[in-house]
Parts: C-alpha cells; sequence; structure tokens
C-alpha cells in the first residue's frame, strides 16, 4: 500500500483536532459525527474514494464506537483499526502520548514531541 494517500475516519470534530495535533504528515481525517446512514456512507466511500485508500478507523470505545466500527469494517473491509485505551473511553479523552503511540503502530507519522 506504499504511498497510497492516507485516511483516518473519527467520530467527532474534538476527535479530529485531537488526531490533527498529533500527526506529521499529510492525512485527511474525516469526521463522521456519530453513525452514518446509509446514504451518508455511501456518499463518503465516494467523495474520498475510500476503496483506493489507506483508511484507519479510530473511533470511541463505547456503544456507539463499536457500531460505528462495525458499519465502517463491513462497507471497508480493507481499513485498519486503531484502538484506544478502553479506560480513556473517547479518543478525544485519550492522552496525546498514548495516541501518538497507537498512530505510530500503524505507521502514521507523528511529532516525536508527543513520543514522551
Amino acid at each position: 500500500m506504499g504511498d497510497e494517500e492516507k485516511v483516518i475516519i473519527v467520530e467527532g470534530r474534538s476527535d479530529k483536532e485531537q488526531i490533527r495535533k498529533i500527526i506529521d504528515e499529510e492525512v485527511t481525517i474525516i469526521c463522521t459525527n456519530g453513525t452514518l446512514g446509509i446514504e451518508r456512507l455511501e456518499q463518503l466511500l465516494y467523495d474520498y474514494d475510500l476503496d483506493h485508500k489507506q483508511v484507519y478507523i479510530m473511533v470511541d470505545e463505547d456503544s456507539a464506537g463499536h457500531k460505528l466500527r462495525k458499519q465502517l469494517a463491513r462497507e471497508l473491509p480493507h481499513a485498519q483499526h486503531i484502538y484506544v485505551d478502553r479506560t480513556y473511553r473517547e479518543v478525544a479523552a485519550t492522552p496525546a502520548p498514548e495516541l501518538a503511540t497507537a498512530l505510530l503502530s500503524r505507521s502514521i507519522m507523528v511529532h516525536p514531541f508527543f513520543l514522551v
């Protein structure tokens, strides 16, 4: 999957802002704003050409996040999953060093500053 464009799918704007601060490469971050209807999901697949990109799913560790992860995994079987520690529950509430380590584990470049 070499130089394919990377896309991270998150739930909310605060998740997006938190990740944006940490990553150190060009990555498109898509907010779903919660669960997706079929039409909206199809539109995202089409608009972002997700079948031909390196896709990462990073959602909250709660029931809404699990539901969204399942839905996205069905539509994007090639997507890689990035998990946050269950104790923090939310991507936005996860400490930056934890997020940086999780992102780096999927070969997403992060600012070294966050790797404490």
